[in-house]
């Protein structure tokens, strides 16, 4: 059975080519070898004396190590001394310290591990006690100084195993600020570039954290009181004598000098792989900067980093390229200085070939490799055994060459441990190599019929791990052939990998590996799929949106179809908050309601189990400003003030423009109005003020979202008042009567009046007469009538403001006229211009201006149709109207019909209306083209013939001089035959072609003329039919129905040979049968009764003939009406029926006659009685085909009439009967449903209203006794 192993992309594949390549040659734990070391104790091991003591030491080989320990160089017997044990099957020592000291444990230790094979011995682990003592007791001084001085804080913690972390703080353990002026040496103390004197305080405290212990440890506080050179003389006394004083010289600015290092030059050793730190911490007024350069070369970029406010310098992973001289430079306004650090390089032995593991077939060679360097160079000693090879026994087969071991015709016997040690000054490496002499046949250590999975395009390795002595020889073979996989795209690796580099689906298969050597072989079979990559295909894009709405983020993936990806969305690259908005759909993330902490990274991460795919959109949420705060007023003037304010959040969209607006406390409060706007860049306006306002002001910020909410107003400000400064707008003149001139005007606002008593003196005097002004002062109100004025006058106007401080500046005058009257003169010779059929000119003379008595607005043309010219009967005359404005003289009057009278007249108007008419003028328009026929109808087609049946137009518009047909055939690809062209005369409507060709489709184009030619053509397509074959194209034509509650009605056309007709119809959507309604001779419409209301039916037509197949229509639908409770039913349109109505119409004018002289002699006339004994025949229900009659009743639930007959506009007119129910019941016209059914009442009422089922609630009368019976 397979079993799959997952390649995924990218890393994962070359972290296990790399593994494959430098990890030495394993063994089988099955088969003979000498221990190999797999697990130490570093060698510097530093235990927490709270805790027991853990020497590790792991081993492996056949047989099973023993394992023994030495302590400072001689053997440490654990089995002495009851606190120490040794793991079961493990070296590993285990110490317990409860009740006893570290200090007892404390040396170098090491561990051997031996079998019969060889023996592997560990690193010298050297155990050491953390430490972390306490501070000594020092008396601290307070510190007094002067301001501007430089001052160091020294910290000088204890000496603690492993050193400890510095920091300062104060008495509530909050870190001291740091600064360019202010920072932590390297060393731990606290240093000052210059003091200030917010530097004095009492609690500066030096803390030292022993992380391994976990304690902090605390220095006595320091106490620094900073002076400036005022107050030195008062307290220098005070502190003279139990402080400590810096500088008693003034400290002004000074040129930078270093605080650390000292000197101009420094040395620095550090040891490669390391980290070097280097420091230059200055003092200086005003505060120095600090700068770095290497005078030899350059600062590696990827491994420099400045620390501390530029004054360290790290450089990590040092190499030997970083030794050098180091420039740091102190620099302020008044100078420079600079130090020189000389930086080496030295190195611990570092390995460059460590030796490894080697397994030999007896007779063969190998050789062992230790290979390092070092600074300086490191000296190499090899052991076996971990005895100096020196002193070991000697072997024939071995030859020690400097930093090898040549083996060559290796025996069984010649199996041991080797030890590689190198070492200089600053340390040393210890390795442990084997050589293990075997004779074995191949074995496959990969598990069999494994599946490997890789993505497409990525790197595939199929694993072949294999051991043998001699190493055995990999082989690779794909599916059944015999060729080996060797060269592009494969590459087999030295440990038997077979890489693909870019693996493609053709790469997909069954793959063996075969491993051989002089012994034999073995073969493993893995088996290779490749898959397509998982991608995003539609990614999320960025988004704004605004707060409470919806955003949708868009995640299609494409993927191999054997996999079934996992969909994620991060928000931020965590996940998304538990929250019923966010709706992660298949392919999409949807938020709902989305707020303003909904803003951020949205991520879509596509998963399956080989690879991923991710993509990633900005979501921004945007919303209205906030509301601007803090609203000042500056700068008060009369006229004028400043307003600032503060803005508010913008919510993610840039604020645009801030709106100010003012509200008049005097004369509206709590109105506010727009005063002015400024850009979004200011926060500012300088406003413009009327006198005599109690202003407030509020601020609107807008963006692109909306208008924020308004401001809190801003505190009130009035102005002083003063006299207007402006006069009212839109001063207008015009009478509303002959013998008036009304003035009117715009009223000031109360921002306008400008102070209290607002009044308005009005001036008027006749234009062009040399009269003086008349003049008027009136309140506050916006009109004035001046009256006895001449009929249109012209007249100067002026409205003048005025209040208690004064009067507004000199109004400009304006000309207003008084009231109009009709215009007393018609236009005069007025003539016609016929200019075609539907076009005419009129032309008349004006009339003089001061017939006009007003101003002049246009005139009238007046014009109608009194008949056409071929007809001489009148007709209903409809004017129509056309106005030309201004002082024209002339129109034209389109849309004429042709062949016709016309009339005509003018007349002048003004503003108050028109005035005589001019005679009236006849003219007649020339014939036209006529309309196209009203229609045409193809009847009867038969082998060789066709009937034609047109309607004549519409509108004539002359004398028709007769009909042209054309036609011509259609053949199947809808090609045009020859056209053929017939004359009718006028006098026909129906033409019968002969001669056609049989199943053929013809087109017919056919239209009217008169003498001034062709009308517009109207066509049709017709086809004739083969005898006994079905006409070619569709039999049936439209399909129509009309439904009522209970009934419909089915129409229909149909074209082809005589054939029987069959309704079938069911329920919608039911499981029943077709119903079945025959249909009586070769009508074309059919009544479907006994239908269930509000329901809704599929009907069809089927045609039969005697040996045809039936022939159905399309299915219709159509849906009954619901049930009514008064239902009104529609009356049928048979003749015989209107004369039955008259009858009885008759019969009831008699009874009610009857009933009327019986109540006028006091009589009672028990009708209802009567008939109920004695029913009259005449008002029985009467059956018939179509409907019943109604029965009688006195309910005012009125029962309808079934089945009667009406004229077809729907009314009962009175010249059919002279005794019309309508005319005695003075009702309304009856109206009629689609089947023309009656569904009208008589009313009882003296107007007619039209027949909707008007009912009374007053008492009985012979009149509403007619009502109850219909």
């Amino acid at each position: 059975m397979l079993r799959k192993r997952c390649l995924t992309p990218g890393g994962a594949p070359l972290i296990l080519l790399v593994c494959h390549l430098i990890t030495a040659l394993d063994v089988p734990l099955d088969l003979q070898q000498p221990p190999t070391l797999t697990h130490q104790s570093p060698k510097d091991y530093i235990v927490d004396p709270r805790e027991n003591i853990v020497i590790q030491c792991e081993a492996k080989g056949k047989p099973t190590p023993n394992f023994s320990w030495t302590r400072n160089g001689t053997h440490f017997d654990i089995e002495k001394d009851a606190r120490v044990t040794m793991k079961p099957n493990s070296g590993t020592l285990l110490i317990d310290i409860t009740g006893g000291k570290v200090e007892a444990y404390e040396g170098v230790y090491q561990c051997t591990a031996r079998n019969e094979h060889g023996t592997a011995i560990s690193n010298n682990i050297v155990i050491r006690q953390s430490r972390s003592p306490l501070w000594s007791k020092e008396r601290v001084d307070p510190i007094l100084i002067q301001e501007g001085n430089s001052l160091i804080l020294e910290c000088r913690p204890p000496v603690g195993l492993p050193p400890p972390i510095i920091f300062w703080m104060d008495n509530y353990f909050q870190r001291l600020t740091q600064s360019e002026r202010v920072s932590q040496g390297l060393n731990g103390d606290l240093y000052f570039s210059n003091v200030r004197t917010e530097d004095t305080r009492n609690d500066y405290i030096c803390y030292a954290r022993f992380n391994h212990t976990q304690t902090i440890q605390q220095k006595q506080p320091i106490s620094v009181k900073v002076l400036s050179m005022d107050a030195i003389n008062e307290t220098i006394a005070a502190f003279l004598n139990d402080t400590e004083f810096y500088s008693d010289s003034p400290a002004g600015e000074r040129r930078p000098t270093f605080m650390i290092p000292k000197g101009q030059t420094s040395n620095k050793l550090v040891l490669r792989g390391h980290m070097l730190k280097l420091e230059c911490i200055a003092e200086g007024l005003p505060t120095p900067e600090i700068h770095w350069r290497k005078e030899s070369g350059e600062l590696p970029n990827k491994r420099t980093f400045h620390e501390n406010f530029q004054k360290t310098l790290k450089i990590i992973d040092v190499t030997e390229a970083d030794a050098g001289l180091y420039r740091c430079i102190a620099q302020n306004s008044l100078g420079s200085v600079h130090h020189i650090i000389n930086v080496t390089v030295m190195a611990s032995p570092y390995w460059i070939t460590e030796p490894k593991n080697l397994v030999l077939a007896p007779k063969e060679t190998g050789i062992l490799i230790c290979r390092a360097n070092g600074s300086p160079d490191p000296s190499i000693t090899w052991l076996m055994n971990g005895i100096p090879i020196e002193n070991s026994p000697k072997d024939l087969s071995r030859k020690v060459e400097g930093d090898s071991i040549i083996f060559s015709d290796v025996q069984t016997g010649s199996s041991a441990v080797y030890q590689c040690n190198v070492s200089n000054e600053f340390g040393y490496l210890l390795a442990n190599a084997f050589l293990n002499v075997l004779a074995e046949p191949p074995r496959i250590l990969t598990p069999t019929n494994q599946m490997y999975q890789v993505i497409m395009n990525n790197r595939a390795l199929l694993d072949c791990a294999s051991f043998g002595s001699p190493i055995p020889k990999i082989n690779w073979f794909k599916d059944d052939q015999t060729s080996i996989l060797d060269g592009d795209p494969y590459v087999i690796h030295d440990n038997g990998t077979l890489e693909i580099h870019v693996a493609q689906k053709d790469n997909n298969g069954k793959y063996t590996c075969i491993a051989m050597n002089d012994l034999g072989k073995a073969e493993n079979r893995v088996q290779l799929e490749v898959k397509d990559p998982t991608r995003i295909i539609k990614q999320p894009e960025y988004r704004v949106v605004q707060v409470a709405g919806k955003v949708i983020f868009e995640c299609k993936v494409k993927h191999d179809p054997t996999f079934t990806p996992t969909i994620m969305w991060l928000k931020n690259n965590e996940e998304l908050p538990d929250d019923e908005r966010f709706i992660v759909g298949e392919d999409s993330l949807t938020i709902g309601e989305v707020t303003e902490i909904d803003e951020g990274t949205y991520t879509c991460i596509a998963n399956t189990s080989l690879d991923k795919d991710s993509a990633s959109a900005e979501l921004t949420v945007v919303d209205r400003p906030d509301p601007s705060t803090d609203l000042e007023l500056t700068d008060e003037r009369e006229r004028s003030i400043h307003l600032t304010w503060t803005p508010g959040f913008d919510h993610n969209s840039i604020i645009q423009k801030y709106i100010v607006e003012y509200e008049d406390g005097l004369h509206e409060p709590g109105v506010w109005h727009y005063l002015t706007e400024v850009p979004g860049t200011k926060t500012n306006a300088h406003l413009k003020l009327s006198p005599h306002v109690l202003y407030s002001f509020r601020v609107v910020s807008v963006n692109e979202v909306g208008r924020s909410q308004p401001s809190y107003p801003s505190r009130q400000y009035q102005t002083a008042p003063a006299a207007p400064d402006e006069n009212p707008s839109k001063v207008e003149g015009a009478g509303n009567e002959p013998d008036n001139l009304v003035i009117t005007w715009e009223t000031l606002t109360g921002i306008q009046s400008n102070g209290p008593g607002l009044q308005y003196k009005v001036h008027w005097r006749q234009k062009d007469v040399d009269d003086d002004w008349t003049s008027v002062t009136v309140a506050n109100v916006s009109k004035y009538i001046v009256s006895g004025t001449q009929t249109f006058v012209p007249y100067e106007i002026k409205v003048q403001a005025l209040n208690d401080l004064g009067i507004a500046p000199e109004p400009s005058a304006v000309v207003g006229y008084s009231g109009e009257d009709l215009p007393m003169a018609a236009p005069g010779n007025v003539r016609v211009r016929v200019e075609n059929s539907t076009l005419a000119e009129v032309q008349w003379e004006p009339v003089s201006p001061k017939s006009v008595r007003g101003h002049q607005k246009g005139y009238k043309i007046y014009y109608w149709k009194e008949r056409s010219v071929f007809k001489r009967s009148r007709r209903h005359v409809e004017k129509k109207i056309l106005t030309f404005s201004g002082d024209k003289t002339h129109g034209k009057l389109p849309g004429l019909e042709p062949f016709s009278l016309y009339k005509l007249n003018v007349r002048v108007f003004n503003g108050k209306g028109e005035g005589p008419p001019s005679p009236d003028e006849q003219f007649e328009t020339p014939e036209g083209v006529p309309s196209a026929p009203a229609f045409l109808k193809i009847l009867n087609p038969m082998l060789d013939s066709l009937t034609l049946e047109w309607g004549a137009p519409s509108h004539r518009n002359g004398l028709l001089t007769g009909y042209t047909l054309e036609y011509q055939p259609i053949n199947n690809t809808h090609e045009l035959g020859p056209l053929v062209k017939i004359i009718i005369p006028a006098n026909e409507t129906n033409w019968t072609l002969k001669n056609l060709n049989y199943s053929t489709r013809y087109k017919f184009y056919f239209h009217a003329q008169t003498s001034k030619g062709p009308g517009n053509i109207i066509t049709e397509e017709a086809v004739t039919i083969m005898d006994e074959v079905r006409p070619v194209g569709p039999v049936f034509g439209n399909i129509n129905t009309t439904a009522s509650e209970d009934f419909a009605n089915i129409s229909w056309e149909y074209w082809g040979p005589d054939m029987s007709f069959y309704i079938e119809y069911m329920v919608e959507d039911s499981k029943e049968d077709w119903k079945k309604e025959f249909v009586n001779g070769t009508q074309s419409f059919f009544v479907i009764k006994g239908l269930m209301p509000g329901t809704t039916y599929k009907v069809r037509v089927v045609a039969k003939g005697h040996s045809d197949e039936p022939v159905q229509s399309t299915e219709e639908v159509f849906k009954t009406d619901p049930a009514m409770a008064s239902r009104q039913v529609d009356i049928a349109t048979q003749g015989w029926f209107i004369g039955l109505m008259c009858a009885i119409a008759l019969l009831i004018l008699v009874l009610l006659i009857f009933c009327f002289v019986k109540r006028n002699k006091g009589g009672k006339y028990p009708v209802k009685e009567k008939e109920d004994a004695h029913p009259d025949p005449e008002i029985q229900p009467m059956k018939d085909d179509d409907g019943t009659f109604g029965e009688y009743s006195d309910t005012e639930d009125h029962k309808p009439l079934k089945g009667s007959r009406t004229p077809s506009n729907g009314t009962v007119k009175k010249e059919d009967s002279d005794d019309s129910l309508v005319d005695y019941g003075e009702g309304g016209d009856g109206q009629f449903n689609e089947d023309g059914s009656f569904i009208g009442q008589y009313s009882g009422k003296k107007e007619k209203e039209t027949a909707e089922g008007n009912e009374s609630s007053e008492a009985p009368s012979p009149v509403n006794a007619m009502n109850s019976f219909v």
